[in-house]
């Protein structure tokens, strides 16, 4: 007799993902910040992190990243803790990621990749889609051309004359179609946006700018009134929003502004991100005014708002008007309060503290 048997629905399994890490020691840029957000990007990833691997040197391995002799230790330690992905926090070169699989047989995945991979399972409207793709393209690209470099001078000798393109050839050769297609479709949503944009009629347009996960989305839900059905999506959790969300505010009598919320940031964000994100990010280069987000609760605030300047500095929007705004200070105790800097504005978009005085501060700021 055949037994009654249900059939649960299974998930892919949760990755052990072991990190490892280099410290240069350098005074400006102390790791243990930095490190403790690459594990959560590993979680928001979907990982579940089951050990860390930091190396400190004066300077990175060219060969290795990390020297052979930790490279053996990392392998040892990785089959002990029964890890099955190895996330690097410092970028790898081709060389350096090649020589690491010869000693550590798992998939490693530097900090740019898990970036861009995080991206991807946000990405929802097409456009997102598109942006992701382009690069993470961009970034295979890259790597194909270091990696290809000793490959390419054996292209002409006896021996090495071949039946047609190598498969690194033939790679990069679809890549870059697949790139310039990408690059036209962006160029549509570029087009599409100038006119939306020219249709706005005489509502301020005003974008929120600031470090992943300071509470952009939660602050625009606050200031527009949104409700269940239209509010922005929220998450407590790295780059949670990705396509840029508009919503009308009113912010004084007669006043109401277009509020534009944006892709956050991170530090040293990839270059790949930029380039591909940088139809999204023209949303600020229109804004008549912008607002800078920082999460007051985060002891670590001031690194994040100097890495959110470093990039609005190379977008070269960090001459438009603008205000401050610490959000989450219902975290805050009254000494902790006191220690902001003077003259910002301090908000809570959970509690709707100081909501209204942002709306005065940002009508004042655009009548002027």
């Amino acid at each position: 007799m055949i037994e009654n048997r249900k059939l649960y629905p299974t998930g892919p399994a949760v990755q052990r993902a072991l990190i490892v890490g280099v410290d240069l020691q350098d005074p400006a840029r102390p790791l243990s910040p930095e490190l403790a957000e690459f594990i959560a990007l590993a979680k928001a990833a979907g990982a579940s992190v089951v050990g860390e691997v930091v190396q400190r040197l004066p300077h990175v391995d060219p060969a290795t990243l990390v020297g052979s002799g930790k490279a053996r230790e990392i392998a040892e330690r990785a089959k002990e803790l029964r890890a099955d992905v190895i996330f690097v926090f410092n970028d790898l070169r081709p060389r350096q990621r090649t020589n690491l699989e010869k000693v550590i047989p798992l998939p490693i995945v530097d900090r740019t990749m898990l970036i861009l991979d995080i991206f991807a399972q946000h990405a929802r409207s097409r456009e997102g889609q598109l942006q992701v793709e382009l690069a993470q393209l961009r970034y295979r690209q890259s790597n194909l051309i270091g990696a290809g470099a000793d490959l390419s001078r054996l292209g002409g000798g006896v021996g090495t004359r071949g039946p047609g393109e190598t498969k690194l050839e033939v790679d990069r050769r679809k890549i870059q179609q697949r790139v310039s297609l990408l690059k036209g479709s962006l160029d549509d949503v570029r087009r599409q946006r100038e006119t939306r944009r020219g249709g706005r009629g005489r509502d301020p347009f005003v974008a929120l700018v600031g470090y992943t996960n300071v509470g952009k989305s939660s602050l625009l839900n606050r200031l527009a009134g949104s409700s269940a059905g239209d509010a922005a999506f929220v998450a407590d959790q790295p780059f949670a929003t990705l396509d840029p969300t508009l919503r009308r505010a009113y912010v004084a009598p007669n006043l109401n502004v277009r509020l534009a919320d944006t892709v956050g940031f991170i530090t040293a964000l990839p270059k790949e991100l930029v380039n591909a994100f940088r139809a999204t990010l023209e949303e600020l280069d229109a804004a008549d005014l912008l607002l800078y987000i920082s999460d007051a609760s985060n002891p670590d605030w001031p690194r994040q708002r100097a890495s959110v300047e470093t990039i609005m500095r190379e977008l070269k929007l960090d001459q438009k008007p603008s205000l401050e705004v610490f959000n989450k200070i219902d975290r805050l105790d009254a000494a902790a309060r006191a220690a902001l800097p003077a003259g910002a504005l301090e908000v809570s978009a959970a509690q709707g503290e100081g909501i209204e005085a942002l709306r005065a501060a940002i009508a004042e700021r655009l009548r002027a």
